[in-house]
């Protein structure tokens, strides 16, 4: 137990109506009772030690690694890191490095494909080399990222460039994880990060950028399977290229990019030949400048979407992307990618829960309303995190959507304290607040902390039916292992599997079949 679960416990031990008088005789008795062997304190001992040391750990190749990348890109090479690590002391320990490799590469299917390491990846390979060497662990660990970061000098000048746009990046995952499922905050982020790029770091050129997402193309598919869909871009842009759709019979070189899964840099757009220019106010002799098209990876590096950019704009000569500014272009769309799976990830959860309402209110008519709230990280200092209100769902089939931000913090909501209480312990709290009785029940990440929160009001019943109880705790099991299931989808490490037969139809699952999937197993199971 750590220390709100604890607490959670003696609360829920004690009762409400419990009198100060007997919870300190409670706390004495604990104190006097609780004993603990020495080979007890010994096994904590080392788990806390074995904890900490896992987290220098993590800190100590996070560094590396961004010591590595100085221009921010997300991903190292693999062949370049494994061409370096084959000198660690003068090449002796090849073999080991070998075998880490091997490993590595059937933990990470596409890595002999793409050959590019995310900072998880390049974290595992380390710990796998260390686990193939002689001696300790921990000692391996410390002469690697020693004998790394030697291998690596970075002026004064590149590491305050690599520090500014890191925060830049930064942003781009922040937005995504305080707008609930909105993406128009990360669009921003994402374009305010290039802006500042090309302002600080690349001779304060003008650019324009836009994002195009790969779509089904069900209008017109004579014209090719997929189209790429504009879904966003810089203001000038937006009365030319917002909503328009690139089909391949168009000229142009993005689907090249989405082909190949490479990026394409066009120096002079003027000298092409085979690029499509969306603002025809502009005329053919002002049609000068550079276009650079990256392409958008998910996890397992399969590519959804690009992400553009180009000068034309800008009426300066030398409008050339350089190769350090073409570096910190792929990070950006990385972190681009992480933000938008991470709002897809938590939009398949909430339709999963809206999916297991739907299954839970006919067989429990005495549940009144459910809240689901998400948790998101606190902006200020002062606040650890906050619960922003999704969906209310009531027993009379009513759904409402909250678009417009609810939050919640712990310091101005202290009748709701018992939502904190559960987020904190991610455990199951039973409560009565002004007389309605509520339960409050955590969904959990795959490291066992909640992300989400389920308010259940049965208004001025103690207690469900047990036939209803029962029903509900089903729903609750199916829920959480839809949700793990949802959220493995999203790892790079992991490949989605596939049980009904509707799961198989397009490319996306819908989180609802998941629900009703595992509901299945769970019947299947009991029988």
């Amino acid at each position: 137990l750590n220390l709100p679960q604890f607490v959670q416990l003696m609360e829920t031990f004690v009762g409400e109506d419990i009198s100060l008088p007997t919870v300190k005789s409670l706390i004495a008795f604990i104190k006097e009772e609780y004993k603990q062997t020495e080979e007890e304190k010994m096994e904590q001992l080392e788990k806390v030690h074995r904890i900490s040391r896992l987290a220098q750990r993590k800190l100590l190749l996070e560094a590396l690694f961004e010591k590595w990348d100085n221009n921010a890109s997300g991903f190292l090479d693999l062949e370049e890191v494994d061409a370096v690590l084959s000198t660690f002391k003068e090449g002796v320990e090849k073999e080991a490095l070998r075998k880490a490799k091997k490993q590595l590469c059937s933990r990470y299917p596409q890595l002999g494909r793409v050959g590019k390491l995310s900072p998880k990846a390049f974290q595992t390979f380390l710990e796998l080399v260390a686990s193939e060497l002689t001696g300790d662990e921990d000692e391996a660990i410390d002469n690697l990222v020693e004998f790394l970061t030697r291998s690596v000098e970075r002026s004064h000048t590149e590491c305050l460039q690599s520090l500014a746009r890191r925060k830049w990046l930064h942003s781009i995952q922040q937005a995504a994880e305080t707008s609930g499922t909105n993406m128009e905050p990360v669009y921003k982020a994402v374009f305010k990060a290039l802006s500042q790029d090309a302002e600080a770091h690349g001779d304060n050129k003008k650019i324009s950028a836009y994002i195009a997402l790969l779509e089904e193309n069900q209008l017109s598919p004579e014209r090719g399977q997929i189209l790429l869909h504009y879904v966003a871009c810089t203001t000038d842009d937006a009365p030319y290229v917002l909503n328009q759709r690139l089909y391949k019979d168009m000229k142009g070189v993005s689907f090249a990019v989405v082909e190949e899964g490479k990026p394409i840099h066009v120096p002079r757009v003027q000298l092409h030949g085979n690029i499509h220019f969306w603002n025809y106010d502009r005329p053919v002799e002002e049609r000068k400048g550079s276009l650079l098209v990256l392409p958008l990876h998910d996890a397992r590096w399969r590519v959804f979407g690009i992400l553009g950019l180009d000068t034309l704009w800008d009426q300066c000569e030398k409008t050339i992307f350089l190769t350090h500014e073409i570096s910190f272009y792929q990070g950006v769309s990385h972190a681009f990618s992480k933000a938008y799976h991470h709002i897809c990830t938590l939009e398949n959860v909430l339709q999963m829960t809206v999916t297991a309402l739907d299954w839970l209110y006919p067989r429990a008519p005495s549940i009144h309303t459910v809240i689901t709230y998400l948790v998101e990280p606190g902006k200020d200092k002062t606040w650890d995190y906050a619960l922003r209100k999704m969906i209310t769902t009531d027993n009379t089939g009513q759904k409402e959507i909250h678009s417009s931000p609810v939050l919640l913090f712990r310091r101005e909501n202290l009748l709701r304290d018992y939502l904190f209480k559960c987020i904190d312990s991610s455990e199951v709290i039973c409560t009565s607040v002004c007389g309605e009785h509520h339960i409050a029940v955590p969904l959990c990440d795959l490291s066992g902390q909640a992300l989400g929160i389920f308010d259940i009001s049965i208004r001025h019943r103690q207690k469900l039916p047990p036939h209803e109880h029962k029903d509900l705790q089903k729903m609750l099991k199916v829920a959480q292992a839809a949700c793990s299931e949802i959220l493995k989808m999203s790892s790079e490490e992991a490949e989605p599997t596939f049980v009904l037969e509707a799961e198989h139809v397009g490319n996306l699952r819908h989180p609802g079949i998941l629900f009703h999937r595992f509901m299945l197993q769970d019947l299947r199971e009991c029988v």
